[in-house]
């Protein structure tokens, strides 16, 4: 692979920027809330962070579990730039352990059994100008725990027009987060419930910390962010916890925040647990609506109208959404509804991307021999 921005230890192997020594001897890792206290040669909860040589260094850096083309619909992200493709990539490892988690076999591998590419920033920024993207997904496995290597891809796609999206469980220290979402052009962070026990038991983290990164988000950044709770039934779904979830969601992040509601299916740990039936989906969107919340959206489900998106000025349908594709799009070239003139928040072109729903994995750098 092409030179990296900063100096490899080895192949894949950088000195990690977040973290300090302590008295006894041992290295703690200062990037996400766990805050791993390390022996020499022991890895972190992630299990792409070691301590080595009295430091901590990051083990997946320009390393891949896969590359795909994707339309910016699946992070899921509704109002930044619809239509458009996004190069998709993540790496190995978890900083949580979400017992649903629904891309465990990426989330939960160890790096050497899923990392199938080598790649540099500056291969995958070319990579997704040769292929016309409008954009870069820090995705599958959370980028917290890849963050030099997203803060590098980034750092080289802003000055060349290319746009860097995180897709996030949010679940990160303020110091390190002011340097990586300070690159971040969007974010969908996953607010997988609202309560501290689900936190606890089904996550092994803290319901906390991901608020404190929302409300920082909106706040004190210029990112877009958009959020997505996977409703799993008999766990986060009931109404009390939606109401209370949508209450503080418009307290805190206000109307125009886009929320996602998503449909679970059996995976990973929890495969006793039914899918989400499409009801709850409906319900948890009335719900949202009937807080104030203006952009509320379903997802792993046919729904037209709880994908499509409506002006909160006239009610006509601005962008239509079936899945993943596009049909009506009633926006002016300045993203104003064309018949009331009442402005869509978020980012978007005069005419709306012709990506589709495809889902294209490509190759990038060098695949491993």
């Amino acid at each position: 692979m092409t030179a990296s921005p900063r100096p490899l230890l080895e192949p894949g192997v950088v000195l990690g920027q977040w973290w300090h020594l302590l008295e006894d001897g041992r290295v703690q890792c200062d990037l996400c809330p766990r805050a791993c206290k390390l022996q020499a040669g022991q890895r972190g909860f992630c299990y792409v962070r070691q301590a080595r040589d009295g430091g901590v260094v990051l083990t997946s850096y320009g390393r891949a579990s896969g590359f795909c083309l994707d339309p910016i619909e699946k992070k899921p992200l509704n109002h930044f730039y619809p239509g458009t493709s996004v190069l998709s990539f993540g790496t190995a490892g978890c900083n949580l352990g979400c017992r649903f988690c629904q891309n465990w076999d990426i989330s939960k591998a160890r790096a050497d059994d899923r990392l199938q590419a080598w790649a540099s920033p500056e291969a995958v920024v070319a990579a997704a100008e040769e292929h016309g993207c409008k954009s870069i997904a820090f995705t599958y496995n959370d980028p917290v725990i890849f963050a030099e290597y997203a803060i590098d891809c980034a750092r080289i796609a802003r000055p060349r027009g290319i746009k860097t999206v995180a897709v996030t469980a949010g679940y990160m220290n303020a110091e390190p987060r002011r340097e990586f979402y300070a690159l971040m052009d969007a974010a969908n962070v996953d607010l997988k419930a609202f309560s501290e026990d689900f936190y606890h038991r089904l996550c092994f983290g803290e319901l906390a910390a991901v608020l404190d990164t929302l409300v920082w988000l909106k706040r004190e950044t210029s990112v877009w962010l958009e959020v997505t709770t996977l409703l799993i039934p008999g766990h986060n779904d009931s109404v009390a916890e939606i109401d209370a979830l949508c209450a503080w969601f418009r307290q805190n992040l206000g109307p125009d925040t886009p929320l996602h509601f998503t449909a679970f299916h059996p995976d990973f740990k929890l495969l006793d647990v039914p899918p989400t039936p499409p009801a709850t989906l409906t319900r948890a969107r009335q719900q949202a609506h009937a807080a104030g919340l203006h952009y509320v959206y379903t997802g792993n489900v046919r729904d037209l109208p709880g994908q499509s998106t409506t002006c909160v000025g006239c009610g006509a349908v601005l962008i239509e959404r079936e899945g993943y594709r596009l049909g009506e799009w009633r926006l002016d070239a300045h993203g104003r509804c064309a018949r009331c003139g009442v402005r869509l928040p978020g980012f978007f072109e005069a005419q709306p991307g012709h990506w589709g729903a495809r889902r294209r994995p490509i190759v990038v750098g060098a695949q491993p021999g």
